[in-house]
């Protein structure tokens, strides 16, 4: 009799054993999807951020051979490129951040200097350049904020309990939104611009 008791409390504490070594490994599995998610999300922004990298100088190019007394504008928003790639090399959220605000300033004062050439609005090349950028730029708000929403999930597990617990024993840091100014995040009006 005392040897089945023996043995039913060994099978019971196997078993509990077993359910927790399964919950430690289901929040441990729940914590990794959602940070890789944000590193996912972080990736996509990225590429975004890339062509419009790309698209930038094109667009530089084409209005170079009509706004002949804005090129301090020009420069300004190949320096504000500039930043933005070297704080998305660095994964730094804050001078991402930063540099996002100047290159849309730079690009809204270029889009702005074109009202006063009538022929570089007509070129065809550039329509389909300012089209390409302005659709760059809404699906890098829209990252942007899918991002933020991944990182906030993540930062919101490692903080509840008991995730708390396996975050600290396997190292799970938080992860840092992406931030910008208010001015920022509001779109840019074109129809105001070439207005």
């Amino acid at each position: 009799m005392f040897s089945l008791i023996v043995f039913g409390g060994t099978v019971v504490l196997l078993l509990l054993a077993v359910a927790v070594a399964a919950y430690v490994v289901l929040i441990f599995n729940r914590l990794v999807r959602l940070k890789h998610e944000a590193l996912k999300a972080w990736s996509n922004i990225d590429v975004l951020i890339r062509q419009r990298h790309d698209e930038i100088p094109k667009l530089v190019e084409s209005c170079k051979r009509y706004m002949t007394h804005e090129r301090a504008t020009l420069v300004a928003v190949l320096h504000a490129r500039r930043a933005v790639a070297e704080a998305s090399d660095a994964r730094d959220m804050t001078r991402l951040g930063a540099a996002e605000a100047q290159l849309r300033q730079g690009l809204s004062s270029v889009f702005a200097a074109v009202e006063a050439y009538p022929v570089l609005q007509a070129d065809e090349s550039f329509r389909r350049l300012e089209t390409r950028i302005v659709d760059l730029e809404n699906a890098i708000a829209d990252r942007r904020e899918f991002f933020n929403d991944c990182v906030n999930s993540n930062n919101i597990r490692l903080e509840q309990f008991p995730d708390v617990i396996i975050a600290r024993v396997f190292g799970f840091e938080p992860l840092e939104l992406l931030s910008f100014d208010a001015d920022d995040l509001a779109d840019v009006d074109l129809r105001q611009l070439f207005a």
